[in-house]
């Protein structure tokens, strides 16, 4: 029998979405896509960029951890993080030039990008990204994780829902300079921000708002309890 890895390729590949995925947040203003970099060009970061990120993330350490591993399912896991989607992200957080409003809205977040410099951004990404990420652990609800699976590895046809494996692959590692990180994320995070790429109150990516809008509350929670624990599923099913 095939691992369940390669089921995941297959089950994508029976299903014809392997290159039917939505990006996450490739779709960027002028301004954001100047401010994104390949996650490449910063392979061997210097010492003084590291020291630098790590001073910023003082500052951010009472949400997200010094290390970039939040204790709270409030606040996302910012160790091993894509670089570029870090400074996307922060970014969308400050108005851009000749915008009303952030691309990404948040009380919080909007007051603390609006005082870094572009410089400190790519810093503090660089920092985060290279922190040991510790993945959750969710599968609370035993009879909804073949759900929250069938939703990662094949989508939901009946909705035009592609497969999150797709995109954020089987593991739920993502993909640099597309993707973001997503498997052994807070459950609470992932559904909290589903809910609101669906409700519109999340709106720095077209596509996550057209997927989640064709989502019920029960298949959101679900497959963000999938993903939370996908890291240490993927482990044991090796």
């Amino acid at each position: 029998m095939p691992t369940p890895l390669v089921a995941v390729r297959v089950a994508l590949t029976l299903a014809g979405l392997t290159l039917a995925c939505a990006p996450s947040w490739s779709a960027q203003s002028p301004a954001a896509a100047a401010s994104s970099v390949s996650e490449t060009s910063f392979a061997v970061p210097i010492a003084a960029q590291l020291q630098a990120g790590a001073k910023v993330a003082q500052t951010c350490a009472a949400c997200h951890g010094l290390d970039g591993n939040a204790t709270s399912t409030e606040f996302p896991k910012l160790a091993g993080q894509h670089v570029d989607y870090l400074i996307k992200q922060l970014h969308d957080y400050r108005i851009a030039k000749g915008a009303s409003h952030p691309a990404r809205v948040n009380a919080i977040m909007n007051g603390m990008a609006a005082t870094l410099t572009d410089a400190q951004i790519r810093d503090v990404a660089l920092y985060y990204s290279r922190q040991t990420f510790r993945p959750g652990v969710a599968f609370a609800d035993k009879k909804e994780i073949k759900l929250g699976q069938s939703i990662w590895m094949a989508g939901i046809p009946d909705r035009a829902v592609p497969a999150c494996a797709a995109c954020h692959g089987p593991s739920g590692e993502g993909m640099p300079s597309r993707y973001p990180r997503i498997g052994g994320q807070w459950q609470g995070y992932l559904e909290t921000e589903l809910q609101m790429f669906r409700n519109d109150r999340r709106t720095n990516s077209p596509e996550m708002h057209d997927i989640a809008s064709r989502m019920t509350d029960r298949q959101i929670s679900a497959v963000a309890d999938f993903a939370a624990g996908l890291r240490a599923w993927s482990e044991r099913s090796r």
